[in-house]
Parts: structure tokens; sequence; C-alpha cells
């Protein structure tokens, strides 16, 4: 009876299994993408609204509303169509990996029409002419090209053309960002000494600020087009004559003109001629591996470097937390265990942004590298705290009362009886805390830091082979962290109590 009991339980888990499973939505593929954006009345475009003026951006006025003159453009390219349009939100450098799969069907968020992007997916006819614009400080001389950035760090957007232009100057101190607005902090906060950016967003962002100016004039003009699976040739052709009706009838100019982005480059639009798609190159990661692991070690590196020192800070303050929590005066309890609570509380994410974009606004400026270990290492310091009160409270009362009634102080008492104990109990949970930090220091990309997930991410943008680099990437973490798992495991028998 037990036997089939248990088999009983085993069929309603999977029985329930396929039903969840069964109820995603999965990607559709259909032999006609352009019939099922029809039979749906829906044209799904994905962007990334986060930083995106002009393209698309949440109305200042309406916040729930999106704007943008991406958004007319979809709205009337969709209106060509027959149906409607509705954005979907993605990041941006992982927008052709999300058209791939499905998750919309076609992007449209200032998409260069590259050899790169061309090689992976099909591109329609151009809608929009850009430029390349160097943006600085008011009171930079000098740098007017980017000839001139040898030596000096320069902000970039993450897997733009302005990335691939700077990486072509040698000794560029090359810093990339996942978007635009966090350019121009670290700008304004003189971590920078200039960023190159497409010239719609520099119009945006940059010209109103009375703290930056336009350095040089525009240079390196280019054409953004929509992306779409190259299967879908019906839906390309389609979107390439809307895109054509709306240039010639003047819609363009007028949606260009209302967000104060036309400019005479775009009468280039009628001139273009595409040129040969190019032959997609077969890239294998791992056949080639001495090629690509060296730059992913090194990004290694800089993860060790930051997690050791992260941790060490954790360590160090949250036993002073704990401490403070336990044994100080009362206001000082409260504080310590508010700390415990708003960091425990709160996203890593938001620590590292108020950390490294905030407090250079009340005159503190921290580095990336500095400012990633602080902000890791305060959060850890708050799990620690955890980890050493539930150590101390585990001793057994009695030894620390038996400790003061022999004369030993308090912190006699904290150094020879309770800590000593309390830290064989704390080694595992510690222990893990280390190993999670290499996996949670990929965060710090967000504030510039290159450590070993973000050379992934861009290793993996420039070859399309994220299996072979990812599984490159995971063999180096496993092969940082399991020494760690080891070492623990050794200090836990070596402090056994049967074993004094």
């Amino acid at each position: 009876m037990k036997s089939a009991s248990r088999l009983s339980r085993v069929a309603v888990r999977d029985f329930v299994f396929v039903l969840l499973l069964a109820s995603r939505p999965l990607p559709v593929f259909a032999s006609d993408t352009l019939e099922l954006i029809r039979s749906r009345d829906v044209l799904r475009w994905g962007a990334d609204a986060e930083g995106g003026a002009p393209y698309v951006y949440p109305d200042p006025q309406k916040p729930e509303q999106l704007i943008g003159f991406e958004v007319d453009l979809a709205e009337a390219l969709a209106a060509k169509l027959g149906v409607k349009a509705t954005m979907v939100q993605n990041q941006w450098d992982q927008l052709i990996p999300a058209l791939e799969r499905g998750n919309f069907e076609i992007i449209l968020n200032g998409l260069e029409i590259t050899p790169e992007n061309r090689q992976r997916i099909a591109m329609s006819r151009p809608y929009f002419v850009y430029a390349q614009q160097i943006v600085t400080r008011k009171n930079t001389d000098g740098l007017t090209r980017i000839e001139d950035f040898g030596g000096k760090p320069i902000g970039v957007l993450s897997s733009s053309v302005a990335q691939r232009l700077v990486e072509k100057i040698s000794g560029v101190d090359l810093r990339i960002y996942p978007g635009n607005v966090e350019t121009f902090r670290d700008l304004k906060a003189n971590r920078i000494e200039a960023v190159v950016l497409d010239l719609p967003i520099a119009l945006y962002y940059a010209k109103p600020d009375p703290g930056l100016k336009f350095s040089g004039a525009p240079f390196a003009p280019g054409y953004y087009g929509i992306g779409a699976r190259k299967s879908d040739a019906s839906l390309l052709a389609a979107l390439n004559q809307a895109v054509e009706e709306l240039a010639r009838d003047g819609a363009l100019e007028r949606i260009y003109r209302k967000y104060g982005v036309w400019d005479e480059r775009q009468e280039r639009l009628k001139d273009y001629q595409p040129e040969a798609v190019p032959e997609k190159k077969s890239i294998s990661t791992l056949r080639d591996w001495p090629k690509y692991l060296p730059l992913l070690l090194r990004g290694a590196v800089t993860t060790v470097e930051l997690s050791l020192l992260a941790m060490a800070l954790a360590v160090v303050a949250g036993l002073v937390v704990v401490l403070v929590r336990l044994y100080a005066i009362a206001p000082l309890r409260w504080l310590a265990r508010a700390y415990v609570e708003v960091i425990r509380g709160t996203p890593l994410l938001i620590q590292l942004f108020l950390i490294y974009y905030g407090l250079p606004e009340i005159g503190i400026r921290l580095n990336a590298f500095f400012a990633a270990i602080l902000g890791l290492g305060l959060n850890y310091a708050a799990s620690e705290a955890e980890n050493y009160r539930a150590g101390i409270q585990s001793v057994p009362p009695g030894q620390p009362e038996a400790a003061l009634a022999l004369g030993m102080s308090q912190w006699q008492t904290l150094q020879h009886v309770v800590l000593p104990q309390a830290l064989r109990v704390v080694i595992p949970p510690v222990t893990n805390d280390f190993i999670a930090m290499f996996k949670d220091s990929s965060i710090v990309s967000v504030i510039t830091m290159v450590e070993l997930t973000k050379v992934y991410g861009m290793l993996a943008m420039s070859t399309y082979d994220y299996i072979g680099l990812g599984l490159m990437t995971a063999g180096i973490y496993f092969a940082l962290s399991y020494p760690a798992s080891l070492f623990a495991d050794r200090l836990e028998r070596k402090l056994r109590y049967d074993r004094r």
C-alpha cells in the first residue's frame, strides 16, 4: 500500500507538471508571421524604455504612457499593416536573442544596420540616419575626435556602434554602460572624460544640460533599421513597403520634427542602397578556446579580487554589527538591528546605485572598484551578522555565566568562551555566502566593472555563441568556488570537538 501510495503521488505530481508546462506561453514561429500578426491584430515590437529617450520612454506627465519617435513610428507601421502596435520591454543589448526566441516579431529601438547584425537577423530598409556625437563637460577642451582619446576613460553604450569605434583606438580606458543615463552621470561626476553615443540620445540628454557640451561635429553616420527573423520574408517586405510609404508621404519627417531629431541627414534615406548580406561566419568558441579563455580568465581575476575584498569587509562589519546588536546600549542595538533589516530588505542593485551614483551628489566619489567592494561588503555584512548571532546564541547560556562568575570580563568571555564555539557553527553558512558572492559579483557590471560575467556577455554578443562561452564561464566559476567548499569542509573537521 505504501508503494502504491508513493506511485500515486508521483503520478499526480507529474500530471500537474505537464499541465503547468502546457499552460506556459511558448514562442510561436508560424510559417507566415505576417498572417499570424494579422490574425492576432497585434504587432509586437521589442525595445528598452529604460533611459530610452527620445526613442521610447515614459511620458513625464503620464508615466504609465510611453512616448518617443519610435513609439509613433511603431503605431504608424502597425496602421499600415492593419493592426495595433504593442511594445515588449527587453534589455537593449539582448534584443536580438529575444527576437530569435520569439518574444516579439520585430526590433524597433535604434538598431544599427551593421554587418554584425545582418549576419544574425534580417533588417529592413533604414528609417533614420544617425551619427555619432562626442559629449564632454563644459570646461573640457581638445576631445573633438575619437583619435584624441588615448589614455582617457571614455563611456559608451554596451553593444553599440560607438563601442566598436572606440575599441579600435589604442590606449583608451573604455567604460561600457548598460544604459544612456549612467554615462552622463559618470561624466558629470568626473569619473570619465567623454561619452560617445548616437546623436538623438545626445540631443535629448546632453544638449539641454548646462554642464555638458557637444565636442566636435557629428561623425560616422549610419542607419537604423527594423530587425526581423530571417525566415520572416513576407513581414520584412511589408515593413519595407510601409517605411517607404511613410517616407514618401512625409509622415517620417513629421514624427521626427515632433521630437526634435529631424536634420538634413534624413535626406540620405532616399539614396540608400542595400549592401549584400555578409556571409554568416560559424564561430565555435570551444574549438577556439585558446583565443577566448585568456579574456575570461582576466575577468575572473577581477571577480576573485572583488569577492575576497568584499567578503573580508562583510566578515569584519558583520561581526561589529552583531556585537553591537547583542551587547551595546539600547540606541545602538536598535541601529544595528535597523541596519540588518534595511540592508536585507532592499535589493543589492539599488544599494550599488546609491553608492556609485548617489554619493557623488553629496561630494563622495568612489571609483567603480571600491564602490563594488563597498556595496557587496555592506550587503553581505547583514547576512554575516545574522549568521554570527545564530552561532553566539547557540552557545549554552550557562557557559558565559560561569565564565563571568569566575571573574572573566565580558570581552574575555566573548573572546575565549563564546566566539570560538560560535565560529564552528557559522563556518558552513559563511562559506555558502562566500560562494554566493562569487556569483552575485556579476551584478557590479551595472557600475562599469568588467568582471567574469560581463566579459562573457560581451564575447557572447560578438560571437553569438552563448553555449560554448557559457560552458567555459561556468567551468571557471566552479573552479573558483569548489576549492572554497573543500577548505570549509577541512576547517570544519579540524574544529570539531571530538578532534581536540
